[in-house]
């Protein structure tokens, strides 16, 4: 009797542990769709900043190959901001494992 109690809470235990498993891999993905989901805006955002800067003052005069290229460059400096920051979390994280 009491070792098919101790079965069954077993058995409970492992099931729970499953959902447990099942539920943090669907809490990473959503991590990593926030993650695109946060780059995808960022770009936007840099591209909307770099339009805005252009057409500020300037009627029909923009030499597209230029806001091209700002926006480019821009790109590029949230990029490395941002790798920045990645690498600044993952020390943080080893400093507190250890």
């Amino acid at each position: 009797q009491n070792e098919k109690e101790l079965q069954d809470v077993v058995k409970q235990q492992e099931e729970k542990m499953f959902q447990l498993i099942d539920k943090s891999g669907e809490v990473t993905r959503l991590k990593a769709e926030v993650s695109q989901l946060k780059r995808s805006l960022q770009r936007a955002e840099t591209e909307a900043k770099v339009l805005w800067e252009e057409m500020r003052g300037k009627e029909h005069q923009v030499d597209t190959a230029y806001v091209q290229e700002r926006v480019i460059l821009r790109r590029e400096v949230d990029k490395l901001r941002l790798l920045l920051l990645e690498k600044k979390d993952e020390n943080l994280q080893l400093t507190d494992k250890y």
